[in-house]
């Protein structure tokens, strides 16, 4: 990583202008031309220096207010292919195998939910009970109360320009 792609980080960490050409308007703070700053993020996103580029939304604001971590004690042979179709479901925003915790917590499929009233959770949640079938031997919700500040990589020391 060098001083220019430390200017990218350190320009971006606090999330893309809100413009209608976030990448350019980047690349002008910067000084470099868009095309070498898309290449830079590609290259960063190929070294592992940057997992992924994306929207980050408050959830509570677009008017879902009842969002929940949802918990699965999934067969072990059949996570991978069961996650990827939970992953895949379109109001599921994130969905990840963790490892268990036994004997207290034998949860090791995670699926966030959203959902604009208790209701339509609640017709998620069970799509996810029948998506998983007889492979699902338990599961809970835990919704949430509150947004959680969410950020990304964080250079600490200011960047000389």
């Amino acid at each position: 990583m060098d001083h220019i792609d430390r200017k990218i980080i350190s320009a971006s960490q606090a999330g893309l202008p809100l413009t209608p050409e976030p990448y350019q308007t980047l690349a002008e703070q910067i000084d470099i031309s868009v095309n070498e700053l898309m290449q830079r993020l590609t290259d960063m996103q190929e070294q592992g220096i940057i997992r992924r580029i994306g929207a980050i939304p408050n959830h509570y604001k677009l008017g879902y207010q009842h969002n929940g971590m949802t918990v699965w004690d999934i067969n072990d042979a059949h996570i991978d292919e069961l996650g990827k179709k939970v992953g895949a479901l379109g109001f599921v925003s994130h969905c990840y195998h963790r490892p268990r915790h036994l004997p207290d917590w034998p949860y090791n499929l995670f699926a966030m939910i959203h959902g604009k009233t208790a209701e339509a959770a609640e017709r998620q949640i069970q799509q996810i009970a029948d998506l998983l079938g007889e492979y699902c031997r338990a599961h809970e919700v835990l919704y949430s109360t509150r947004i959680l500040k969410k950020t990304g990589l964080r250079i600490k020391n200011n960047v000389p320009s």
